[in-house]
């Protein structure tokens, strides 16, 4: 006891004086999930073991992150232990437990004493349990695991997991983290583990309960290192990469009035591509470490894609967009862009880094909402144009255009959406109800990416089957009211005598409804007599011309005099001739699709669907009904 007083007064006198050697104890390393406000102090066998003595708290280097304290010279030996103002609190080894007293022991030649503080006694500890180890690991193969516990060292000795008699290996590491990431790893970054198809795994990931020890018993898939295949999800999406550049020849081929919707197409499916290549490629860790911000390019064309698909849409069907008005639509693919500027120009290593420690993915999450709505808008926008270009399809023309592909484009890309709003929707309950969704979200994505990748096999499918689809009839021209004097310059029209007639539309710029009779005497005549419906692809400008009409007029008197649109109007004529052809001798052998053939229907669908909405019965209860009266 007299010892101990007696070192205490020497080092207090000996810290009074300045100038006189001294020796210097510097902490070069804390643990991590140290709080950073934390005081650390010295307590030993010279001040009683007092763990909160305010005379021996370290002060912090420059750095502000190591610590240090100036000893007297005249200290030969003492013991000592570090702690952060009790005894709760003190230091411990590698694994958190208590560790034996410090030594201290002055040698002349050295100054400075450099200690590494491994652990503290008060640190949480996660007890890790591997059940399950990859068929092909190496016999002697040392397994360790890393993590922000310990700056992510791939072969840190201490936490080597220990061979139990039942072949498991066991490991208790002790952190005061709230959240610990991890790998495990055979001693370096090359042999870490992997998911299943050899991929690179995400982090592992555990949130800290105070309230109890944390046991976690995990089976390795595989070793990154160990396992080089490509799985069967990453080969359907490089097929269709593949698959999108025999298109993009066939595309180009092409010569047909539609060039500019096309060559739209061709971009669509280029931009697709580098997107499957993208989300496929960065997966693996050699290209990640090469490249790793190909991660980037499939978040920049989600915002791309969708407003050129709209494009390619509007220039397919109805009109095309002026080029101010175009890049309008690309404002919210520039502010991603520039968003991602800074990550592009980064450090390669350093990005790989926030790859790794998850520091982008809230950035990944909020650009993916924004994707989401984004995508979800167009994908509405591009249904109206779409339900728009029917609706005044069936105004001039007399058959049903083949719009199949682009609906099923678009149930595709609905699809895709459902997928994504269930996983956003997943991610958020799983927050609220504290649930790991990391799995969910993984192959929600994929599966997003699978149906979306299935979009190139299906333009390739009617690109071959039926190249129609991009050779589209030149594009409908609308029908709006006009202005008089236009309409009075350009009228061709035969109308009759009366001038009253004449003198109403010429002043107006409209057709009276009670001067719609002899019109409609005059057109109902002469689809009578000249059959022009037999005609599959009659328009309306064609039948205007053979009436030598206004197509504006022989619009206005179409609907408002017979009260249909111009598509029933001729399918009502259709009709009726099928059914005065089904009774003739004719026709007796003939199928009744090709009796609707005959009178100028181009598909089985239209005549089925024009059957029934004209005569509340299908074509075979209308021929069961004939047969049955004979």
């Amino acid at each position: 006891m007299l010892k101990q007083v007696f070192y205490y007064l020497l080092l207090n006198f000996c810290l009074a004086l300045s100038g006189i050697g001294q020796r210097r104890i510097d902490i070069i390393k804390i643990p991590n999930g140290t709080p950073s406000d934390t005081k650390i102090y010295m307590a030993g066998s010279f001040n009683n073991w007092k763990s909160d003595d305010e005379r021996f708290v370290l002060q912090k280097n420059a750095n502000g992150k190591t610590y240090f304290i100036n000893l007297p010279d005249s200290l030969q030996k003492f013991e000592y232990k570090f702690t952060r103002g009790s005894w709760d609190m003190t230091e411990g080894n590698f694994n958190g437990k208590a560790r034996e007293n410090r030594i201290f022991k002055s040698q002349n030649d050295k100054k400075i004493h450099q200690v590494i503080i491994e652990s503290w006694e008060d640190f949480f500890h996660y007890t890790f349990i591997i059940n399950k180890l990859p068929s092909n690991t190496p016999h002697e193969a040392i397994i360790y695991v890393a993590g922000n516990f310990n700056d992510w060292n791939p072969g840190y000795v201490p936490h080597k997991l220990i061979k139990q008699k039942d072949g498991k290996y066991k490991l208790t590491i002790y952190s005061t983290l709230e959240k610990i990431e991890y790998k495990f790893t055979r001693g370096n970054w090359n042999s870490v583990e992997g998911r299943s198809n050899g991929k690179a795994l995400p982090n592992r990931i555990l949130e800290r309960k105070k309230s109890e020890d944390h046991i976690v018993e995990h089976e390795i898939a595989t070793w990154e290192d160990l396992s080089y295949k490509l799985s069967i999800y990453d080969l359907l999406l490089l097929f269709s990469a593949f698959q999108g550049i025999l298109l993009i020849v066939a595309l180009i081929t092409i010569q047909d009035n539609n060039q500019k919707a096309n060559q739209l197409l061709i971009l669509l499916i280029l931009v697709t591509m580098i997107a499957l290549l993208s989300r496929v490629s960065t997966d693996y860790r050699e290209v990640f470490q090469t490249f790793p911000k190909l991660i980037l390019l499939p978040e920049l064309i989600l915002f791309l894609y969708a407003p050129i698909f709209y494009f390619y849409i509007q220039n397919l069907l109805i009109f095309q967009n002026k080029f101010p008005k175009k890049l309008f639509h690309f404002i919210p693919f520039l502010l991603i862009l520039v968003l991602y500027i800074p990550y592009f120009m980064m450090d390669k290593q350093k990005f790989i880094d926030k790859i790794v420690d998850r520091e982008l993915s809230g950035i990944f999450s909020a650009v993916g909402a924004f994707a989401l709505l984004i995508n979800g808008y167009y994908w509405f926008i591009c249904r109206q144009v779409i339900d728009t270009y029917k609706k005044q399809y069936s105004h001039t023309h007399s058959f049903e255009q083949n719009l199949q592909y682009l609906n099923t484009v678009i149930f595709i890309k609905g699809l895709c959406l459902a997928v994504w709003i269930f996983t956003c929707l997943g991610v958020i309950g799983g927050k609220i109800l504290e649930v790991n969704t990391l799995s969910l979200v993984e192959r929600s994505t994929d599966s997003i990416w699978l149906v979306f990748s299935v979009i190139p096999y299906f333009m390739g499918y009617f690109a071959m089957q039926q190249p129609e689809i991009f050779r589209l009839p030149q594009q409908v021209v609308f029908f709006n009211p006009v202005d008089p004097v236009k309409v009075e310059e350009n009228l061709a029209v035969e109308l009759p005598t009366e001038s009253i007639l004449k003198d109403n539309f010429i002043n107006t710029g409209e057709v009276e409804n009670e001067n719609l009779q002899p019109l409609k005497e005059k057109i109902d005549a002469y689809m009578s007599s000249q059959k022009p419906y037999i005609n599959p692809k009659l328009t309306l400008n064609e039948l205007a011309d053979s009436l030598n009409m206004n197509a504006y007029i022989l619009s206005k008197v179409i609907n408002d005099g017979f009260n249909k649109n111009f598509f029933d109007f001729i399918n009502s004529y259709r009709i009726d001739e099928f059914k005065q052809l089904l009774q003739t001798s004719k026709y007796q052998n003939y199928t009744l699709l090709s009796i609707a053939f005959e009178v100028g229907f181009n598909s089985k669908t239209a005549f089925n669907r024009s059957f029934k909405k004209l005569t509340n019965k299908t074509p075979s209860e209308y021929f069961n009904e004939v047969r049955g009266k004979e």
